[in-house]
This record gives C-alpha cells, sequence and structure tokens, in this order.
C-alpha cells in the first residue's frame, strides 16, 4: 500500500510540474466559467423575479453551477491527455519502470483532482468579488469543492477508459461535444428545476452532474439539508469508485495490448 501511494505521488508530481510550467493554461481554462459567471449571470440575473424561482439572488445560484460545469468540461479531457501520452511512448515507457500499475491511473485522477480544487477556488473568490455570498460558510465550500472534484473524477476516470480504447483525438472531440450540453442543460445548473419541463427534471434525476449541482448548492445554502447532501454525494463516490476501477482495468487491458 505504502508503495502505490509513493508511486502515485512520484507520478503525480511529475504531471503536476506540467501544470504549473504553462500558468497560461489555467487562466485559459478559466474564461469559459468567468463567461458564465459574469456574463450569462448579469444578462438573467432578473431571472428571479419569474414566480417559481427559489433563488432570492441568481449570482448566488450560479456559482455552484458554474463550478460543477467547470469540473465536468475540464475533467472531459483527460482522455486526450492519456492519448497523447500513448503517441509520445511515454506510456509504454512508464511500464518499464519498477512501479505500481495502478499507480500511472492513480495520478492522472489526482492531477485533475488539485486542478479542479485550484480551478473551483478561483471560481468561488470571483463571485464572491462580484457580491456573491455563500451562507453555507467555510464547510459548505468544502462540501461543493468536494462534490466538483468527485464528479471530475467520474468524468475524467471514464474519459481516460475512453482514450484507451478509441485511441483516436475526433472520437474523444466528438463524444465530448455529444455530451457537454446535455449534461449540462439536463440538470439545473443554469435553471430551477421548479421552471423545467416535466421530461427534463424526470432525466436531471438520474444525470450525475445534477446530483452534483444538488449536493453543493444545498451545502452553500444556510440551514444545510445534510440528508440531501449525503445521498447525493454517496452516488457520486460510488460511480466515481465505478469509473475509476473501469479505467484501471481498461489500462490493464491496453497494458497487455503492448
Amino acid at each position: 500500500m505504502t508503495a502505490v501511494v509513493y508511486d502515485t505521488w512520484w507520478l503525480t508530481r511529475r504531471r503536476l510540474a506540467v501544470f504549473l510550467a504553462q500558468p497560461g493554461y489555467l487562466v485559459v481554462t478559466l474564461i469559459q466559467p468567468a463567461i458564465w459567471l459574469f456574463l450569462f449571470g448579469g444578462l438573467f440575473g432578473r431571472v428571479v423575479d419569474l414566480p417559481g424561482f427559489s433563488a432570492n439572488s441568481y449570482l448566488d445560484y450560479l456559482i455552484p453551477g458554474v463550478l460543477v460545469m467547470n469540473a465536468l468540461a475540464s475533467n472531459m479531457w483527460a482522455g486526450m491527455t492519456t492519448l497523447e501520452e500513448i503517441e509520445r511512448g511515454t506510456l509504454n515507457r512508464f511500464l518499464t519502470l519498477p512501479i505500481r500499475r495502478s499507480a500511472i491511473m492513480n495520478a492522472n485522477v489526482v492531477e485533475q483532482a488539485v486542478g479542479t480544487i485550484v480551478q473551483s477556488l478561483i471560481i468561488l473568490l470571483l463571485g464572491w468579488l462580484a457580491g456573491a455570498r455563500y451562507s453555507g460558510g467555510v464547510v459548505g465550500v468544502a462540501v461543493l469543492v468536494g462534490t466538483a472534484v468527485l464528479l471530475g473524477t467520474l468524468i475524467g476516470a471514464l474519459s481516460n477508459a475512453l482514450g484507451m480504447v478509441v485511441r483516436q483525438r475526433e472520437s474523444i472531440i466528438g463524444v465530448n461535444t455529444f455530451l457537454l450540453l446535455p449534461l449540462t442543460f439536463l440538470s439545473t445548473v443554469l435553471m430551477t428545476s421548479e421552471l423545467m419541463p416535466g421530461w427534463m427534471r424526470t432525466i436531471a434525476a438520474y444525470n450525475p452532474v445534477e446530483w452534483a449541482v444538488v449536493a453543493g448548492r444545498a451545502a452553500l445554502s444556510a440551514g444545510t439539508d445534510w440528508s440531501l447532501v449525503v445521498s447525493r454525494g454517496a452516488w457520486l463516490l460510488g460511480l466515481a469508485v465505478l469509473a475509476v476501477a473501469l479505467s484501471t482495468r481498461t489500462f490493464r487491458s491496453y497494458q497487455a495490448s503492448v
């Protein structure tokens, strides 16, 4: 167990070094969340006046959704990184090192989680500067970021598995483009469920993005419904564990093929 942790940390440091060497990448990844937060939030700020809308401030309502949407969009491209390492031969060279094979996939998951945490904290800071207030306090913020990390782990692990199976950039781009908007709009990321059509509410109930945003929004609000947070968080955790297991199994299949 200690060897796995050490190997995972060693490989994670390598991946984080690449991330830190390109600080501009962090700025680029935050452009889209900033657009949703400030432009979309400003344009549709009066939506709270609609009968049935369950929030007093659209900015407060939107921030958990933007946080979750950013985790979804960022981690969808994890498979592209895996594909690049396959094409460069880096992944094959790792197989010759005296390290645990599970650490290779674990490092990918940890690096994506660290990136999600950093991006989430910046988004929360931008929201606070814009006037949002987080009634759930530090605990609520931590839970919100945690749900974003769980969703990111789930999506990132599935993306890694996809990258190792299809081994084509076009396929990964096509799948990501196809899934991003449906997963976002079939949830309460941007709009309260009371104003959604019935069929959309039904689908949203089975959408992991919805679980993340509901749990995070509940934790961040005053009078937190912890039963809601725990139930949605447990579903996310269960799916994330299964996705990581699938990613590891797919990696073993890849290993056997080289």
